[in-house]
């Protein structure tokens, strides 16, 4: 393929023949180690953020003077944002150059973190909370592509592994360090806490991250924006339903036919339009396909499963945000641990028997939370979580190691853009099934319960007040609703054992070239 056959979406900026010169470049510029560490701290900085505001929100509440629905917009608008600027990252590194784009990028976002932290208004939240989005969104797709490009084919896993950790500690620690920060401090130290570390990793970009080839190329702006449309209005979708109660709503209507409009507007241009804005040729690579299809599901489990936790600690259970984020913390750390051995068995064992372990673990981990109740220990809730974090760590890296094990090196640019995309889609909308899920559950479980509850007459003699004989109807619907609740939640970890199951078998769809598979 030559230079002018590569389309507007595709590319890092780096041909295949250029690649070998660009690691030379890149170890005489810095070495591996800095430009690791410039990279991941952007990587980090990133995805910490798409979780660590949430526990924060009551308190910011306050402090802007907004109503309950009104404040979950400073998560959403971070979160379409991202989500809509995530595909043109591909296009953008090669026009200007991937360093560029990173510095832009981490600069950015280090500086709409600052605004945030000073905003007085709901207004303001949001908006410097969209330009977060905007500018955090190519953060994690040109790390990954820069590790591909930096690591040799042989270290490839191990490079993963790094850039893995960054990804999955980052969600699974947000709400631990985010509740620190603003019981101790403010829940404005949510975002300060990004400067520093992003004016570092900016020297460290400028210093050791070389430039890469740059090339003019037409940008497909019909299909950007229909994509745009279809993504935006589906995270729209799923982020506003459970508040509207779904397709009752006509906010909800319109959300949903804008996304099945723009998403056949953009495969029909795509099948018509010379240079479409996504390569066809990603598509014919079948291990990057079943790659992206397991990272959706990854992401369903990832953050399903960090959206159903806290408020069952916290509401049902009583514990303290600081508490509720020490016990989620061992999941973390069981990431860590296996992401760190995960590059070394991949040298002895098939990656896909490393796959099916970790779904193995996950599925086992959500089995044995399929079976809590509202007196679970903090030890059992402890050891399902590292469980649970080992499965994650053995599942990630191989498949984002061997999603591109046969991709040619032209499409990297454009292919860690979709498959950070398609993590996110999976996150959100795993959020939403389960949160939907709860919410119904929770309603039907006290309705039937309560209608099974009957309060013998004679528990009524003798009481000394009115007062107290009303206390009593209130203190018995008060355990119908915590029964109800335990119920509801049983049902979520067991809904995600079964998707985790059924996700088994696509395993089976990867090759493996270095297995002769």
């Amino acid at each position: 393929m030559s230079a002018g056959e590569v389309n507007s979406g595709s590319g890092t900026g780096s041909t295949p023949a250029a690649l070998p010169e660009l690691a030379q470049r890149q170890k005489a510029s810095g070495g591996e180690l800095m430009i690791t560490v410039s990279i991941m701290l952007a990587t980090i900085m990133q995805v910490l953020d798409t979780t660590i505001a949430n526990v924060a929100l009551p308190h910011m509440q306050g402090s802007l003077s907004a109503s309950s629905d009104q404040i979950t917009w400073v998560l959403t608008s971070y979160i379409v944002a991202a989500a809509i600027m995530t595909p043109p990252v591909g296009y953008l590194t090669q026009r200007f150059g991937r360093r560029q784009i990173f510095l832009w990028s981490v600069g950015g976002f280090t500086l709409a973190s600052m605004l945030c932290g000073q905003a007085s208004s709901l207004n303001e939240m949001i908006l410097w909370r969209l330009l977060q989005g905007v500018f955090g969104a190519s953060l994690v797709p040109l790390s990954q592509a820069t590790l591909l490009d930096t690591y040799p084919k042989e270290k490839h896993a191990s490079a993963m592994s790094i850039w893995g950790v960054g990804v999955m500690i980052g969600p699974i620690l947000g709400p631990t360090l985010g509740g620190w920060l603003t019981e101790y401090y403010s829940w404005r130290w949510v975002f300060y806490i990004n400067v520093p570390f992003g004016i570092l990793s900016m020297l460290g970009i400028y210093f050791c991250v070389p430039e890469s080839e740059t090339r003019k190329q037409r940008f497909d702006i019909l299909g950007f924006a229909m994509l745009a449309l279809a993504v935006g209005a589906l995270q729209m979708l799923l982020d506003r339903g459970e508040q509207v109660e779904w397709f009752e709503a006509l906010e909800i209507q319109f959300y949903a036919i804008a996304a099945a409009l723009g998403l056949y507007l953009f495969v029909l241009h795509s099948r018509t339009t010379e240079k479409p804005f996504i390569s066809p040729g990603l598509f014919r690579d079948k291990n990057y396909v079943s790659g992206l299809v397991f990272i959706f599901v990854v992401g369903i489990i990832l953050l399903a499963t960090m959206a159903l936790l806290p408020p069952f600690l916290q509401q049902w259970k009583g514990y303290p945000v600081v508490t509720t984020g020490l016990i989620l913390m061992p999941r973390g750390i069981g990431t860590m641990i296996s992401m760190m051995l995960v590059s070394k068995l991949m040298k002895h064992f098939d990656a896909r028997l490393l796959i099916l372990a970790g779904m193995g673990l996950i599925s086992f981990s959500l089995w044995e939370m399929s079976g809590f109740n509202l007196q679970v220990s903090q030890h059992d809730l402890i050891v399902t979580g590292i469980v649970q974090g080992l499965g994650l760590g053995l599942v990630f890296v191989p498949i984002s190691t061997l999603a591109y094990v046969t991709l040619e090196p032209q499409y990297r640019g454009e292919a860690t853009a979709l498959f950070s995309l398609s993590r996110n889609l999976g996150s959100s909308i795993g959020v939403s099934i389960v949160m939907a899920a709860l919410t119904r559950n929770l309603w039907i479980n006290q309705q039937q319960l309560g209608e099974r509850v009957q309060l013998p007459v004679g528990m009524l003699n003798g009481l000394p007040s009115a007062d107290t004989i009303g206390a009593l109807p209130v203190a018995v619907m008060d355990e119908v609703a915590r029964q109800a609740a335990e119920i509801a939640y049983v049902n979520d970890f067991h809904m995600l054992m079964w998707i985790n199951i059924l996700a088994m078998p696509l395993v089976f769809l990867l090759s493996n070239p270095d297995r002769k598979t």
